[in-house]
């Protein structure tokens, strides 16, 4: 999941703005500005344990207004807020180059104990493996132009480890190498032939991922959505509440939402076919006007 500063760098993103809340408008509630000096505070204050009923009281209302407005136009609770702002800035570290000890109570957990209760949901790996940035991993790739711009694949001696879409090979390899900053890159486009093949083939509709490997980290829970997100017919949609329904988890649509947007592979595992319930497009890494695109061809076909 991820949290923009402004309406207009969400937008910027590919994100659609809010018609319940018009982020834009010069008429904003007092309630919807309440809660952005809420959000604000949460930021300022960020490695402190700020409770419900403090925040409360900085901006003016009840325990329960606060809560009900803030999840309204954030998504998410103040706690769950305060619990993902954590997780970021802990990973930081740690890209950074901190210690797992520096980074844990840097990022405000307060114990090794807490970080590890919810490490491996959020990072689907320990933190010395996530610190170490692909340490002791060779990854070939290669990009090949698309209808639907450059894609970049990635794979290790295990399977394809990363399918990314983009305007330039340049800015692709860039985000690679700041996934595994420490790893070995190494470009090997005819040995990548057959992956990058069938990978085509799969964007234009024709064939499925299902018998290429798959080099995926990832945990229990994101595991079964993104099996779930290939059980979708071509040329078909589902919402992340019927995703959540579908692997047993009626309540845990947002939950799904943030594994869909941590997918890395793009087109393999098509979380392009996941929509809002109204049936609207929502957000995309790789680019809401991407998303449109794939859905296009595979109706299309």
């Amino acid at each position: 999941m991820t949290f923009f500063d402004s309406p207009q760098l969400a937008e910027s993103a590919g994100y659609r703005a809010c018609l319940r809340c018009r982020p834009q408008s010069s008429a904003g509630s007092e309630a919807e500005e309440r809660v952005e000096r809420a959000r604000r505070y949460l930021n300022d204050h960020a490695g402190e344990p700020i409770t419900l009923r403090r925040l409360a009281a900085h901006v003016g209302l009840s325990p329960f207004h606060l809560q009900r407005a803030f999840a309204n136009r954030v998504g998410l609770s103040p706690k769950a807020y305060q619990s993902v702002k954590r997780m970021e800035r802990f990973t930081t570290s740690l890209k950074r180059g901190e210690t797992v000890t520096n980074a844990t109570y840097e990022a405000g957990f307060g114990s090794s104990s807490r970080l590890y209760a919810r490490v491996h949901e959020d990072l689907g790996m320990t933190p010395s493996v996530f610190r170490s940035g692909g340490m002791g991993v060779t990854l070939r790739y290669t990009t090949v132009p698309t209808v639907v711009g450059r894609m970049l694949v990635a794979v290790t001696e295990r399977g394809i480890a990363a399918v990314s879409l983009g305007e330039t090979e340049v800015a692709l390899v860039a985000s690679l190498r700041s996934d595994y900053p420490k790893a070995v890159l190494r470009r090997d486009r005819k040995g990548l032939e057959q992956p990058v093949s069938r990978l085509l083939q799969c964007l234009n509709g024709s064939v499925s991922m299902d018998c290429l490997p798959l080099d995926l980290k990832a945990t229990a829970f994101q595991c079964k959505v993104w099996q779930a997100l290939q059980d979708i017919p071509r040329g078909q949609t589902r919402s992340y509440q019927q995703i959540a329904r579908a692997i047993g988890q009626p309540s845990a649509a947002r939950a799904v939402a943030r594994a869909c947007a941590r997918n890395p592979l793009a087109v393999a595992i098509p979380c392009h076919r996941v929509v809002r319930g109204t049936g609207e497009l929502a957000g995309y890494r790789w680019g809401l006007e991407r998303k449109q695109r794939l859905l296009a061809l595979e109706q299309t076909r």
